[in-house]
């Protein structure tokens, strides 16, 4: 382990602390603990109190990126305070697989003002102040192995900006670290930071190798000049830089609150206890974010495409209507949801509808105010000229009649099958239907291999 870091981005790390370092696997393990405490407190609703800033809803929600076991989770934990890989196969496998939420207050310390001085924490970790929140953020966790793609552009969809991580002892760019720094281009990410992680692995030359790897990885890119930040997410090094850059290069979007609601859906389940006695049980919970506009508690809200049923021999998805019993945010009980940060409704639905994410990818509005269910799109394609996330170099070779291929659009997952081609645009029907307006942007991926590899994006076109 190097001995020496860069003067100005890098601090020193302690001696004694690096002779403690562990394995990767020992660090997937760490919080078994952790994480049955968090799945345990899931949703548990408490009063606003305290700070404005801390007990109020997010404004902004921050993706982490990138190729598998570069850090992210570990980097989640080190802001939030909370390990996000909370699902019993993630904790046995060591991966993420779900997405990960997990809020975190931005603080400043109103006495350190050369070079200006932002925390995770109530309390400046360097003189000590009382430190002053500035504003409050959700952390999305995506995972990075290539199997789970799909997740990882849905969660995509619900990003105001992101962190691409990227780690010192690995050969940049890897493929998945090529193929989510697409996924944020094609999906419309315009602020991004690259955090190069875990350089207390290496010595300084190879840092600095890493360093200009990443700089011309990004070159001819839409992230070009993005702040690049090396930290050591494991020793907390450089946490305070890191937290810094997101202040300055990921401000809250302008919202526009008047506009008609519409909620994705990332994740739904049912939060009932087994053997839980009738008059105990609750409704079931969609989980996700607003995109725009604002829902109140007592709301009567539509879900599209809903539930699915068998009418005269085929499937079709039916609407569901519902009420918004409670909502939450970071444990905290709130009247009204609004755009920023990862928000839970509990509703008056019967749990198992919900239950295993089965409403994940659906979308949440007022009754008559959502757009159409697409059965089948007809779209018009922007094909890039290679695949990406493949380990060879293979060209993009134009959409195929009869081929599969994965859509998302807004937070859901979906398979085309191409059944016609046209000048500039090509129709396929869909294995699951979405709900989508006619323009919205559809990523398109294709098999390669024994993988969906991202190929381009698409519009949705009228019928």
């Amino acid at each position: 382990m190097a001995k020496k870091k860069e003067t100005e981005k890098i601090e020193k790390v302690d001696e004694s602390t690096d002779a403690k370092v562990k394995s990767v696997k020992e660090k997937k393990q760490k919080p078994k603990t952790t994480a049955t405490a968090a799945k345990k407190k899931d949703f548990v609703l408490e009063e606003a109190s305290g700070n404005e800033i801390e007990s109020s809803q997010p404004e902004v929600s921050i993706g982490f990126v990138g190729h598998v076991d570069h850090g992210k989770t570990t980097l989640t934990e080190k802001l939030s305070g909370k390990w996000t890989d909370t699902h019993s196969e993630e904790i046995k496998r060591g991966i993420t697989i779900r997405l990960g939420y997990a809020d975190a207050v931005i603080y400043k310390c109103p006495n350190c003002e050369e070079p200006e001085c932002y925390c995770a924490k109530k309390e400046c970790p360097k003189c000590g102040a009382a430190a002053v929140p500035q504003r409050k953020v959700s952390f999305i966790d995506a995972p990075g192995h290539e199997s789970l793609m799909a997740t990882m552009l849905s969660g995509a969809n619900i990003m105001d900006g992101a962190l691409l991580l990227v780690a010192a002892n690995e050969f940049c760019p890897q493929p998945q670290t090529r193929e989510h720094l697409t996924a944020l281009e094609i999906v419309g990410i315009k602020k991004i930071i690259v955090v190069q992680n875990k350089i207390d692995l290496v010595p300084k030359e190879q840092a600095q190798r890493s360093y200009q790897q990443i700089k011309s990885f990004l070159k001819g890119t839409s992230y070009e000049n993005a702040p690049i930040i090396p930290i050591s997410a494991q020793h907390t090094i450089n946490i305070d830089a890191l937290i810094m850059a997101i202040q300055k290069q990921i401000p809250t979007p302008e919202r526009d609150n008047t506009k008609t609601p519409i909620m994705f859906v990332a994740r739904s389940f049912d939060i009932n206890k087994p053997g839980s006695s009738p008059e105990k049980i609750v409704g079931g919970v969609l989980g996700g974010s607003l995109k725009q506009g604002i829902l109140k508690v007592g709301d009567e809200i539509e879900i599209k495409p809903g539930r699915e049923i068998e009418e005269k021999n085929r499937k079709v998805w039916i609407p569901i209507k519902t009420k918004i019993v409670s909502a939450i945010t970071g444990n905290v009980k709130v009247n009204q949801i609004h755009p920023g940060g990862s928000v839970g409704i509990l509703t008056q639905l019967d749990p198992g509808i919900v239950k295993a994410d089965t409403l994940s990818g659906a979308i949440v509005g007022l009754p008559g105010k959502l757009p159409e269910i697409w059965y089948e799109l007809t779209m018009q394609p922007h094909l890039l000229k290679r695949v990406v996330g493949s380990d060879k170099e293979l060209d993009v070779e134009p959409i195929k009649l009869g081929e599969p291929l994965m859509l998302n659009v807004n937070s859901s997952a979906t398979v085309g099958i191409v059944d016609s081609l046209g000048k500039n645009k090509f129709h396929c029907k869909l294995k699951i239907p979405v709900c989508a307006d006619i323009g919205a942007r559809v990523t398109i991926s294709r098999r390669v291999g024994t993988r969906f590899r991202l190929i381009g994006y698409g519009f949705i076109k009228e019928k």
